[in-house]
């Protein structure tokens, strides 16, 4: 019988947080790292080196190395945390939100927050650059797009962007570079929602564009004018005819874009048949939980004629091998790691996992379930309306969907300040506007009760002496003509076919079975990271304290979630090596642009305004040069040697050159060869010399946790991909998190918010990055719980581990392919890379065979394929993280090791050089069972490579892609049923 962990402990017992004992058994880190002692001992040995130490001395630089053990004190056991967790959440009080600015509460229907919020098989899984085995997500991610096609009439959606303002600041950027002619301004109503102002101001300002606010009666649009920002319900709530506003637009050569509610568009004109010609806004009330703040599904919609100027991902339709309806990400091309300096959006992500719920939530109640709630929610509104009017208030504008602008009469006891404090009495936020009016916003949770206690809070606190329901049966008024939606919505089958929870939740795990996760294999993606993602750290998020509050809920409500917020700050302080931390930023990419515009702010603070030159390896990241423009930055590049490190000669060259012009210096560490550079500080070092600073990008901080960080490299600002080094999920792409870290000097800049100021703002603080003044809070439970568990020991420990797995691999596979970068010690760092050229055609061993070719037959093995061709053409590069065993490395091996011997056998003329097992890669249950086979290999060989393949095998839905016809046939929403069974 296992003794309790509160009994004595046992020899080999530590002892863990909160004076508990902790037997070896508990230790969460013994779990989160995938090698056993035994295993660790096995690899050092393969590896040669007599310990852990000595492969760490091999493979980083001395001057870089920590002295100090990091001070996060033991780490804690998972029951430990749940209650830490669960005290944390019971500090946040949970009101009734009426404050509305793009922030509702919902209901996540059960069946879609267990099997897909909660649910491994849906979070875990990488972004779907491999469709082969991402069909599920893909097509919930399709469904998606479809809907919000459809609500807003444009012809077509991208896969979600990050949040409300952002979508719109890319939008304003797309219409940019849309509209011909000289143009710099850019307007926007002054009825938009005020965070998605300031946004787009701190977007606007590095490129030089004039954001004007406006009266949106009066908006007047000339040649100089790339676009109008319109908000479609105001966001005081009013419904304004934009008829005047497009055409004047149109009519100078300007776009316009309406930031719509979605809920809405199910009984008002939608965005594209009043004349717009883009449409944003967010998806959070379709089901997403508020969060505080995020994360949260945005989405942007525009005309098929804009596709390749519209940011973010696409998903199509296309084909397969077999000629069967196949979905991919569309025209990829588009991506800024291809246009790079040239790429007006640096977004990299999605927020995936999110719109798959507001997708599903669509399924779920269907096109009339949508508008039976969106009904529900404006007679409600219509009610409270002539129940305040009844008491003597104003209520601004004519018409509403869910938000009353009111001016509280005499009946208010101490005007708007005494009806919100009266409201707050009644577990009711209310928004302030500041100028005597008071906001509400209602949602699908409002009932009579809800009205009966607003009425009470705009009446001396007394009941109103009206019966509400008699209200609510007087049903809404009329929408004018021009408003009301004729046109209908949600008539694909998808949104038809799923009533009964039985068939949603089979559709549900129809679309699971079809990708390939973490819960199946594991995804040894380069500058990735795709780490385990613990079930402890995941069931913080639906504790209701932490999923329920909104984002500008005042300060006493959230006491829990700002102190989380403290704790990971100085966490991720301690790890980093920095001052001050913010955790704004919503995605790595936002992180980047985040470091960038601080290094700006503090150049113009200093009044060296002409320090716009940001020097980037020739090898980094497509984000860091389309950031840098964004920021306002010139990218010059800086060469790599060939060993892949940057070439400090030709950078101190050109410091030196542009000396009186040098901003910032942009690295990677280790670097994007997956080396930890010698030069380092020496290349820090110039930069500063020559007046500029160092941003860090914390892609691979996966190996610095513990052992060295940005602050002893000698960099100034970091940012940090939680989704990666601390585990946020990637949730088939998305939800994301990347907050920076900063010097004491350039703390004053840290970003702020026009709403709610966050704690880490500085005193000459940039605007805002992300629409909510923490990004996402939610997730960031999931990184202070991972943080929290591992302890500053057990973080260390992985560091080394995710080192010493890359070690062993790379010496397991050089034999059989080129191992392309090592640092001065003959060692790689978290991740390697792997030449795959030689057997192209032309190589020195040609077979024909393609990079594509090796990713699509590691599918029949069971495995998404590693990082290809970047930073290197033809390449593979292969991160294994701490977090899995040796057997799982052995049998990644074992599969790349079984595809040289493929291909050699293609290569000696044993197989046909067109039709083989990696041309023909990969194969489906219905190709290898087929009446005919006429292949020249076994079908066994196909289907069943390895033994273990038998046991645990993972079929592909579709045969190989074709990306190039999807591309010259574009279709970004979900086909006919017919196209299906025309194909069988």
């Amino acid at each position: 019988m296992m003794a309790d962990a509160t009994s004595e402990a046992p020899a080999g017992a530590t002892s863990g947080g909160r004076g508990a004992v902790t037997h070896a058994w508990d230790r969460f880190a013994d779990r989160h790292i995938g090698p056993s002692a035994d295993e660790v001992q096995t690899m050092l040995s393969f590896v040669g080196v007599s310990g852990m130490g000595e492969l760490i001395s091999q493979t980083l630089p001395d001057g870089i190395r920590l002295s100090e053990p990091l001070a996060l004190g033991a780490g804690i056991t998972e029951r430990e945390l749940l209650s830490e967790m669960t005290e944390l959440a019971s500090r946040n009080r949970v009101c009734r939100s009426f404050i509305g600015m793009g922030y509702a509460g919902t209901v996540t229907p059960p069946v879609i927050q267990r099997n897909i919020l909660e649910n491994p098989g849906w979070y875990t899984q990488y972004t779907p650059y491999q469709a082969e085995i991402a069909q599920g997500r893909l097509e919930a991610l399709l469904n998606f797009q479809t809907m919000v096609s459809d609500l807003t009439g444009l012809p077509l959606a991208g896969a979600s962007l990050l949040d409300e303002g952002t979508a719109a600041a890319e939008a304003m950027a797309m219409c940019f570079a849309i509209a011909r002619g000289d143009r710099s301004r850019f307007v926007v109503a002054a009825d938009c929602h005020p965070q998605t102002i300031e946004v787009m101001r701190t977007r606007a300002e590095p490129l030089g564009i004039d954001v004007l606010v406006a009266d949106p009666e009066t908006i007047e649009v000339d040649e100089t004018v790339a676009g109008v920002l319109l908000q479609y319900p105001a966001t005081d709530g009013v419904i304004r005819h934009p008829k005047a506003v497009i055409e004047r637009a149109h009519a100078a050569g300007a776009l316009v874009v309406m930031a719509a509610d979605l809920l809405s568009l199910t009984l008002l004109t939608p965005p594209g048949e009043l004349g717009a010609d883009i449409a944003v806004g967010s998806a959070q009330r379709f089901g997403v939980p508020m969060g505080f703040g995020g994360p949260h599904a945005a989405f942007i919609a525009t005309h098929e004629k804009h596709a390749r100027k519209m940011p973010g991902r696409i998903i199509g339709v296309s084909k397969d091998s077999a000629g069967r309806p196949a979905y991919r990400m569309a025209i990829q091309t588009r991506e800024q790691h291809i246009k790079r300096d040239r790429a007006t959006s640096n977004i990299c992500t999605a927020q995936a996992l999110l719109a798959i719920i507001a997708g599903m939530y669509a399924v779920y109640h269907g096109p009339e379930g949508l508008a039976g709630i969106a009904r529900r929610v404006r007679a409600h509104t219509e009610a409270l309306s002539l129940g305040l009017q009844k008491l003597g208030h104003r209520v601004r504008g004519g018409h509403w969907f869910d938000t009353l602008r009111v001016e509280p009469g005499e009946a208010a006891v101490g005007g708007a300040e005494g009806v919100i404090r009266a409201a707050a009495v009644r577990g009711i936020n209310l928004r302030d506007y500041g100028d005597g009016t008071v906001g509400v916003a209602l949602d699908e949770l409002v009932s009579a009760v809800d009205l009966t206690a607003l009425l009470e809070a705009f009446n001396h606190g007394q009941e109103p002496g009206f019966d509400v329901e008699e209200l609510l049966s007087a049903g809404p008024s009329e929408l004018p003509e021009w408003a009301e939606r004729s046109s209908g919505y949600l008539t694909h089958p998808v949104f038809n076919s799923y009533r009964s929870e039985t068939e949603l939740l089979r559709y549900i795990f129809e679309l699971q079975e079809r990708d390939l996760s973490l819960a199946h294999s594991m995804i040894a993606l380069g500058s990735c990271t795709m780490k385990l993602n613990a079930t402890a750290e995941m069931m913080p998020l639906s504790l209701e304290g932490f999923a329920r509050l909104h984002p500008f809920a005042p300060h006493e409500q959230a006491l829990g979630y700002f102190e989380m917020f403290a704790r990971l700050e100085k966490q991720l302080e301690v790890i980093t090596g920095f001052h001050r931390v913010s955790l704004q930023p919503n995605a790595g990419a936002q992180g980047e642009y985040a470091g960038l515009l601080v290094i700006r702010a503090r150049h113009l603070d200093k009044g060296e305004t002409d320090r716009r030159v940001c020097l980037i390896p020739t090898s980094a990241h497509g984000t860091n040069p389309a950031s840098a423009v964004m920021a306002g930055f010139e990218v010059v590049p800086v060469a790599c040697d060939d060993k892949g490190n940057i070439d400090v000669a030709d950078l101190r060259a050109k410091a030196e050159q542009h000396a009186g012009r040098l901003g910032a210096l942009m690295v990677t560490y280790p670097s994007t060869h997956g080396v930890f550079e010698a030069g380092i500080r020496e290349a820090c070092a110039i930069v500063h010399e020559h007046g500029g600073l160092v941003y860090m990008d914390g892609a691979n901080m996966n190996a610095q946790v513990g052992l060295t960080s940005p602050a002893a490299c000698g960099a100034d600002v970091c940012h940090l991909n939680l989704h990666k080094t601390f585990c946020i999920p990637h949730g088939g792409g998305g939800p994301g998190m990347g907050p920076i870290g900063v010097t004491e000097e350039l703390s004053a800049y840290l970003p702020g918010h026009p709403v709610v100021r966050p704690d880490t703002a500085g005193e000459r603080a940039i605007g805002p990055i992300s629409a909510a003044p923490y990004g996402s809070p939610s997730i960031l439970t999931i990184s202070y719980a991972y943080i929290r568990m591992m302890g500053g020991t057990g973080l260390t420990r992985a560091t080394e581990a995710a080192i010493l797995n890359a070690n062993y691999m790379a010496e397991r596979l050089k034999d059989h392919y080129p191992v392309l970068f090592r640092g001065e010690g003959g060692r790689v760092a978290h991740e390697f890379i792997i030449d795959c050229r030689p057997f192209a055609k032309g190589g020195e061993m040609d077979a024909g065979i393609t990079i594509d070719d090796i990713a699509k037959r590691l599918i029949d093995y069971g495995f998404h394929a590693p990082t290809m061709s970047w930073p290197v053409a033809g390449t593979l590069m292969i991160e294994p993280t701490e977090s899995e065993s040796l057997a799982e490395l052995d049998r990644f091996c074992d599969a790349m090791i079984s595809i040289r011997g493929e291909i050699d056998r293609v290569r000696t003329g044993e197989w046909d050089a067109v039709v083989n097992p990696l041309k023909m890669a990969p194969h489906t249950a219905d190709a290898v069972t087929s009446d005919e086979w006429d292949r020249g290999y076994p079908r066994q060989v196909a289907a069943f490579p390895t033994e273990w393949t038998r046991k645990r095998k993972f079929w592909p839905a579709v045969g190989r892609v074709d990306n190039a016809f999807g591309d010259r046939n574009l279709v970004c929403s979900c086909p006919p049923m017919s196209e299906f069974t025309a194909n069988g």
